[in-house]
């Protein structure tokens, strides 16, 4: 009788007990997870959502002031997340060769860990984890994160309400918020120095924040100097791009790119968002391989 009456009250502490759920949704500094945070508050506002974004400590200052406006308009912290280790100490471990597209250990080690981290241990007690990630409807090669755990799942909300890119940014203006500032002269949010940039791109982070590009070139230099073979830009040193005639010649291939890209183009009153020729798309680089998707949405 009290083996039985032991395991009635085991049953019943059991049945007390709900999973936990939580549902999360990682923010880039970039238009296309800020306006899913957006959509996820004006549509689905039952829903507990915890906002997050994961610190390197080399984002541009103007991804900082972008989240604080996102922020106020959510009306909920958003969650910084900072790696245990800095750039720096992965920089030394990996035999200070830079990170590139083919070695991205940057966003393994400073984006991908510290948010595995966050939920590891809800994760072993059973919880539930809900993650929204924001791929758009327009974006049918993108996969984004691949659940890693039988109790994670991962959803696209953005894909799934029919949103391309051109209604990503009616929902941002429509909220108020517009476009990160970076996009002035910038095609993504990430690292400073993220090696996904575009020629033109640097050339403008030496102008928008000259004390960023002269900390690009001294880790490009420290890595060259203990035998990388690999410089931020393809082909190029940081120093050989910043010789104001070089300079020259990027800045007219670039506005060479952007008027045939315009030519090429069909007027469209009705996709205001999408007048401008955005940089990758200048350079010819599919969406799908313009960057780390933990990074840049």
């Amino acid at each position: 009788r009290t083996t039985w009456r032991r395991g009635q009250h085991m049953n019943a502490t059991a049945r007390k007990t709900p999973v936990v759920e939580r549902h999360v949704l990682g923010l880039s500094g970039g238009r296309d997870s800020a306006a899913l945070a957006v959509w996820m508050r004006q549509n689905r506002p039952h829903i507990d959502v915890e906002y997050f974004f994961t610190d390197t400590g080399k984002e541009l200052p103007e991804v900082h002031r972008y989240l604080g406006r996102l922020e106020g308009f959510l009306g909920k912290p958003i969650k910084l997340l900072n790696p245990d280790r800095d750039f720096d100490f992965w920089l030394r471990q990996y035999g200070h060769f830079l990170p590139s597209p083919r070695t991205r250990w940057c966003t393994r080690q400073l984006k991908i860990t510290p948010f595995e981290q966050w939920v590891k241990n809800d994760l072993a007690d059973g919880a539930r984890i809900h993650s929204y990630v924001a791929i758009r409807a327009d974006e049918p090669d993108r996969s984004g994160m691949i659940a890693t755990h039988p109790n994670m799942a991962v959803s696209f909300p953005l894909r799934e309400a029919g949103l391309d890119k051109a209604g990503v940014i009616e929902l941002l203006e429509s909220a108020g918020l517009g476009l990160p500032d970076y996009y002035r002269w910038r095609s993504r949010s990430g690292c400073t120095f993220c090696f996904y940039q575009q020629k033109i791109e640097w050339v403008r982070l030496m102008r928008e924040h000259p004390d960023k590009f002269e900390e690009a070139k001294a880790y490009e230099k420290s890595a060259l100097e203990h035998g990388s073979p690999f410089t931020w830009t393809q082909k190029e040193s940081l120093e050989e791009l910043s010789k104001p005639e070089r300079v020259a010649q990027i800045e007219a291939d670039y506005e060479r790119r952007v008027a045939r890209q315009k030519a090429r183009r069909m007027a469209n009153p009705l996709r205001t968002g999408l007048s401008e020729v955005e940089i990758d798309e200048a350079y010819g680089v599919p969406e799908a391989e313009s960057g780390c998707l933990t990074c840049h949405k």
